[in-house]
């Protein structure tokens, strides 16, 4: 099992919080919206799949964008995403709980809760459609049992992301029961891209897992490179985001929702 050991500083802030961060209290219960129906529906509608991601900032962000999240949601949608990822870590993200329940209210496409959950009173904070668990945070000490956490989740209804980052934590997610698998190409241990991870990680995936190609998919390209390579859909945030400037978020979703149609 790869240790934690060796992570970049940031992300090992991001996990000291996660673990000094408590639960909502009372239990979640969750009517979810499908994701993968969402990704079909794109799919039918001529459109690549699409997450897009409502992220205010982040450690490897150039700036920050202030707009207000509800409509630059409502811009990503009306840019074609299948669905939305929206982060709840306040810390070194700038997201909120409140956040993501303002967005899902507005919003009739699933909402993937992104955060750093690590124990099972995490998921009593707020109602989403789907949350992330990743592999390479849990089944170690001081965390909960990735395989418990992900029945715990879909007890709740929650549908369930588990991030992987290589072939060897694909086959652990799937192990534990994963339908939906997310490879990010980010090695969080160098916080660096390689677009070249999804490809290679993918490949020890069943069929029957909906796979999400996450991190680094900037261009029309690389949004068909990821779906060569055997992506459902495609998690994206900072090159819809823009955090250093304050262009269209609904165009620039939309550049990567018909990159099928372009080439």
């Amino acid at each position: 099992m790869e240790s934690n050991a060796g992570l970049a500083p940031e992300v090992e802030s991001i996990l000291a919080a996660a673990r000094d961060r408590g639960g909502g209290g009372e239990r979640v219960a969750v009517d979810a919206r499908s994701l993968p129906a969402a990704f079909e529906a794109a799919e039918a509608d001529g459109r690549a799949p699409i997450v897009a991601e409502v992220k205010p900032t982040s450690p490897t962000a150039d700036g920050e964008r202030t707009d207000d999240p509800v409509e630059l949601a409502e811009q990503m949608v009306e840019g074609g995403a299948a669905a939305l990822s929206v982060l709840t870590e306040p810390e070194h993200f700038g997201g909120s709980a409140e956040t993501l329940a303002r967005v899902r209210e507005a919003v009739d496409v699933p909402v993937l809760r992104k955060d750093f959950l690590l124990h099972e009173d995490q998921l009593d904070v707020v109602e989403a459609d789907v949350v992330l668990l990743i592999v390479r945070f849990l089944d170690e000490e001081g965390t909960d049992d990735l395989e418990d956490l992900l029945a715990a989740a879909r007890e709740r209804g929650f549908q369930v992301l588990v991030e992987a980052h290589t072939a060897e934590e694909v086959e652990r997610a799937v192990a534990a029961g994963a339908d939906i698998v997310g490879v990010n190409n980010r090695d969080l241990a160098r916080l660096e891209v390689d677009l070249e991870t999804f490809p290679a990680a993918a490949t020890a995936a069943p069929e029957s897992v909906t796979l999400i190609a996450e991190s680094g998919i900037e261009t029309p390209d690389d949004v068909a490179r990821m779906r060569e390579a055997g992506a459902d859909a495609l998690l994206v945030g900072s090159a819809i985001m823009d955090h250093g400037g304050d262009s269209d978020v609904a165009e620039n979703t939309r550049r990567l929702t018909q990159a099928e149609t372009d080439t």
